[in-house]
């Protein structure tokens, strides 16, 4: 081979080289993972909607739950979160004060129900109605409930007792939980005869069930509010939050239990 020709061949292969491992000039990267800090009673519904996105998009989806006190104080001391999604408007409210949320992006995406619950094998029944016999149907038992100051589930459980009628009959009853899977679960291991969580919460649960539903107007509406936070890393959270507004969304959203508010995008 001569000389030239030699050289005319190495450089084609450097070129070649080259491409295989320098980053793409184009200007497409890999999306950034968009984190979501939410309530804890969308765990379900939202791990399968992220599995859709990343299949659908290639984008990561991280997710973080806890009662929405609890990561709205989070969010606010800095935690890394990108979108968050309370289970009541006060604590978006919260972060809306602090200056925390992109404002155009706050919408309310879902709407529940509470309902009262007891293991699967109870034989109770029980019609939800002024004054009805709560502390008897609790017995020497105790009552699972989210926090009553803080989360949400628990907030809406004790306004929906005080307005029944029935508060101080099982106030030194109940077992106050850091958010509603956690009293969920009090129920389904049967260390406590009923709980008071969110239809979509019982619906999750085969060894719970639904002995009645609370009034409607016996609580504040239970309205889920989403918002992109100033400190997202990129435009995968408004992209995400898109999402959780399309029509497959919506549709998975109504399978759990979710009432949707928002509009399809």
């Amino acid at each position: 081979m001569r000389n030239a020709s030699r050289r005319g061949f190495f450089a084609r292969i450097l070129v070649i080289a080259s491409a295989l491992v320098l980053p793409p000039v184009s200007g497409v990267f890999a999306a950034e993972p968009v984190t979501v800090f939410a309530a804890a009673s969308l765990k379900d519904v939202l791990g399968t909607i992220a599995e859709d996105w990343k299949s659908e998009t290639g984008g990561t989806v991280v997710l973080s739950f806890a009662a929405s006190s609890a990561l709205a104080k989070q969010i606010e001391e800095g935690a890394p979160a990108d979108l968050f999604i309370s289970a009541d408007l006060k604590w978006m409210d919260y972060l809306a004060k602090a200056d925390q949320l992109v404002a155009d992006t706050r919408t309310d995406l879902l709407g529940n129900r509470i309902v009262l619950v007891a293991p699967a094998e109870a034989t109770a029944t029980v019609h939800i109605e002024k004054s009805f016999p709560l502390a008897d149907l609790l017995g020497d038992g105790h009552l699972a409930m989210g926090n009553t100051d803080a989360v949400p589930a628990g907030v809406y459980g004790k306004a929906a007792l005080e307005a029944l009628g029935v508060w101080d009959s099982v106030k030194d009853k109940v077992a106050q939980a850091e958010n509603v899977r956690a009293a969920l679960l009090l129920v389904s291991r049967q260390e406590a005869p009923l709980g008071i969580v969110y239809e979509t919460d019982a619906k999750a649960d085969p060894k719970v069930k639904v002995l009645d539903r609370f009034p409607e107007d016996s609580h504040p509406a239970i309205i889920y509010p989403a918002a992109v936070l100033k400190q997202a890393k990129g435009p995968e959270a408004k992209e995400f939050l898109a999402y959780l507004q399309s029509a497959k969304a919506h549709a998975i959203f109504t399978d759990a239990g979710f009432t949707v508010l928002s509009k399809t995008n």
